[in-house]
């Protein structure tokens, strides 16, 4: 036999050792960079493909504004790839716009308010635009501004309307433009105060501006509060609303003197909207509200009660008036104003403490004689700006709920104690728990903790006796909730008991849904399994889009008699507000999540929607997800503010 030289035999020993580790090294088999980019390459190549089905596919819809609505949507996704081609778009649903605005005599609706078929369009094309070219959304904004009279002697409030509703858009197109171009949203703000309007994003502006150009922003403040002074804040309620705004944040507190250490440094409270003003404007300017608000007196039982928008008081001769509502005196104006400005000052009372402790003792009994003694707006507004801040610990969402109004302290003890589980301090939940809740909330919380417990104490996975943890909770949703955050526990220590988990949940759910919470559990089976099993999450995608298909039939059916989801046969696009347009749309975002990882399969799901509209919906969210472009721009009324309270309330966004 013969023998192989020692040494041949040492290489082969040492490549088979290679080999061998190399096929076992995970961090091998991880994608070079050169790899993701490729991928991120073929991904948005096949979003743009689908691009371009989604606008051929919209020139078969009916209804105008759904093919405007895709238009403008078109134009966003494609702006960076083809910006003459954006543009075109753009320009194409502003004519179309203007068509439809040519075609309603009448612009608003019987309320008053301006017709929502070209309204909401509009905002979104002047909005959607801003995002890229500041001069192009302006340009878009002027096209399609309304310049028709009102039809009859009965839309007399028409004009008003309108003027407000441009106002209103324009203050948000200045809004969104200061993130993009501040100095020309700055030197378009100036342009609006002289004419006596105040912008309510004049904070937003100057804070964009320091980024850019201290001087300048230094200027605007300096000027904006010159502008606010020189008003009457108890006639002028823009004035007197910019004024709340710029004060609530607190004032800019200068940089610590060192920078190189900052141990020692007190961070500013995060706010909903950051300080504009520093404090010497600041404290100018709470100056100047005090001063307002303290000329306001009391009502007395003869006073002329205060008016309070819809509820005006209606007379004789408001009824000869085509039922026109009475208007309010300068005295009513007076005292409504100077009420706003007081419920302002109440959470301002720690900065009026500070800065202007001559003061304080006079607003103290002028909010006493306007009955703002109570402080449960105080408290509410202060348990605003600790839940507004991004991803509030335990112990933040703990001090919301101690000072909250009791009809929402269990709630955010709730809130708290489901935390305090997620940091994995489950002493700390188990006491918010037994001290805060009460009932079945309480039961329910106890009974999570300790099967967050037990699971991190089990050597393995004990299915049955998850299984008699979940069959104790009362609802499906509940149910859930359980067995995702078990699943999410397991993630890292054993991924396999995560999937068995997570197939738990999918038996919880397997049935048709009886109402949208149960396609929202769906939903969140659907996004648990997505890192873990994609097929599984499509497998669950696919049931409830085969059952979203048979709804949409019966609303079809429908219309106009117990529903009116669709229009002319056609679905509204453009518009939300129904549980079935919203359900389709978290459809849509769990494909779009989906297709980073298999393009292919989440537009064919897509693709089985039986209707044209449902499935443009999907495609466009995915197309979205694809190219990391954000949805469209919230509505104009996005930010709703509560004054009484002093707090800024942030709504939904489409």
């Amino acid at each position: 036999m013969r023998k192989i030289p020692v040494l041949t035999l040492i290489i082969a020993i040492i490549l088979l050792a290679f080999i061998s580790a190399t096929a076992q090294d995970p961090a091998a088999q991880q994608p070079t960079e050169d790899d993701k980019a490729k991928a991120q390459a073929a991904l948005e190549k096949n979003a743009y493909r689908l691009l371009d089905q989604v606008i051929d596919e919209a020139q078969t819809l009916r209804l105008p504004e759904n093919r405007v609505h895709i238009q403008i949507s078109a134009a966003d996704l494609i702006w960076n790839r083809n910006q003459s081609r954006a543009r075109s778009l753009f320009a194409l649903s502003s004519d179309a716009i203007v068509e439809l605005m040519r075609s309603a005599p009448v612009p608003t609706n019987q309320r008053g308010f301006p017709n929502q078929r070209w309204f909401g369009l509009r905002q979104e094309l002047v909005l959607t635009a801003a995002r890229h070219d500041a001069q192009l959304a302006y340009q878009l904004l002027a096209a399609t501004k309304s310049q028709s009279p009102p039809a009859s002697s009965q839309d007399s409030r028409n004009p008003r309307m309108l003027l407000n509703s441009d106002e209103n858009l324009e203050q948000a197109l200045l809004a969104r433009v200061a993130a993009l171009d501040p100095k020309l949203a700055a030197q378009n703000a100036d342009q609006m105060m002289e004419k006596g309007q105040f912008p309510r994003s004049l904070g937003e502006i100057i804070n964009q501006l320091q980024r850019q150009d201290a001087d300048a922003a230094a200027k605007l403040a300096d000027k904006t509060v010159k502008r606010i002074q020189s008003a009457n804040l108890l006639t002028n309620n823009d004035a007197s609303m910019l004024a709340q705004l710029l004060l609530a944040p607190g004032p800019r507190l200068p940089p610590p003197a060192d920078t190189s250490s900052t141990t020692d440094a007190k961070p500013q409270t995060q706010q909903s909207r950051a300080p504009a003003l520093d404090t010497s404007l600041y404290t100018d300017l709470l100056s100047t509200v005090i001063d307002s608000a303290l000329k306001v007196n009391a009502p007395t039982q003869n006073s002329p009660r205060p008016v309070q928008g819809r509820a005006a008081v209606r007379g004789p001769s408001a009824q000869q008036q085509n039922n026109q509502p009475q208007q309010p005196t300068e005295e009513q104006i007076e005292l409504n104003n100077g009420r706003r400005l007081l419920a302002g000052l109440q959470m301002s009372l720690p900065a009026i403490d500070q800065y202007l402790p001559s003061k304080a003792s006079a607003v103290r009994q002028k909010l006493t004689e306007f009955g703002f003694g109570d402080q449960s707006r105080a408290n509410f507004g202060q348990a605003m700006n600790i839940l507004q801040q991004p991803n509030p610990t335990s112990d933040a969402l703990l001090q919301a709920a101690q000072v909250a109004p009791a009809q929402l302290q269990s709630r955010l003890y709730g809130q708290a104690a489901s935390k305090a589980m997620e940091e994995g301090n489950t002493d700390q939940a188990r006491q918010i728990a037994t001290d805060h809740l009460q009932g079945s909330q309480r039961d329910s919380m106890i009974q999570r903790i300790e099967f967050r417990e037990l699971v991190k104490k089990s050597d393995g996975l004990r299915l049955d006796e998850i299984r008699q943890s979940v069959s104790r909770l009362a609802n499906d949703s509940d149910k859930v909730s359980l067995l995702i955050q078990i699943a999410n526990d397991l993630q890292k220590d054993n991924p396999k008991a995560q999937t068995q988990v997570l197939e738990e949940a999918r038996t919880v759910i397997n049935h048709r849904a009886a109402n949208y919470d149960q396609f929202e559990d769906q939903l969140r089976v659907a996004r648990a399994f997505s890192t873990v099993d994609a097929a599984r999450s499509f497998e669950v995608l696919e049931t409830g889009i085969g059952q979203l298909n048979e709804l949409l039939s019966a609303a079809s059916v429908l219309s106009g008699f117990e529903v009116n989801i669709f229009r002319d046969g056609e679905m509204n696009v453009s518009q939300g507000g129904s549980g079935l347009n919203s359900t389709i749309g978290r459809y849509g975002q769990e494909l779009a999540l989906l297709a980073k990882t298999d393009f292919e399969r989440s537009e064919t799901l897509a693709g089985r929607f039986q209707f044209t509209e449902p499935r443009i919906i999907t495609r466009l969210s995915i197309i979205r997800g694809a190219l990391g472009v954000q949805s469209s721009p919230p509505d104009i009324n996005v930010v709703n503010r509560n004054f009484a309270a002093g707090t800024t309330i942030v709504g939904r966004p489409n």
